[in-house]
């Protein structure tokens, strides 16, 4: 069961990360060329909202079932296990919580510029932690690009 989250977590990260980046410039472009809002841009919104939250029950039921996630005296000396221990989980809270208001926000704004650009900033910020925060191969903490 282990290995079954740990691929989907990892495989749906390139679905979050497409959609966030397609909603991200679907967002600025609209507000840029002054475009109205309408129910498919809401329906992309939502769907990346979704999106994200679905990635963090993959990751919620892996922190759970993890050996890298680890309590004890070691859990902030070691660098693997404090990461997947509290950085990447605290991050990616705040990355969603992050995409969450700012789809909350661009539904309540009653200019179509402050819904996209609302969507932009909010989405643009989450996009951003989620990038510092994933455990890229590059970074010794990753299993692979999948």
């Amino acid at each position: 069961m282990f290995d079954i989250l740990k691929h989907a977590h990892s495989g749906w990260r390139w679905i979050v990360l497409g959609l966030l980046i397609y909603a991200i410039f679907n967002a600025f472009t609209k507000w840029q060329s002054g475009s109205s809002f309408e129910e498919k841009d809401r329906k992309l919104n939502l769907f990346t909202m979704v999106s994200t939250h679905i990635q963090f029950l993959f990751g919620l039921a892996l922190y759970f079932m993890s050996p890298r996630v680890q309590f004890g005296p070691e859990t902030m000396k070691i660098s693997e296990i404090r990461f997947f221990t509290v950085e990447h989980f605290v991050m990616m809270f705040i990355a969603v919580a992050l995409i969450s208001v700012g789809n909350a926000m661009s539904k309540k704004a009653t200019e179509d510029a402050a819904k996209f650009k609302k969507t932009f900033t909010f989405f643009l910020i989450g996009l951003i932690v989620i990038l510092v925060s994933i455990p890229w191969p590059f970074r010794g903490f990753g299993n692979g690009w999948f």
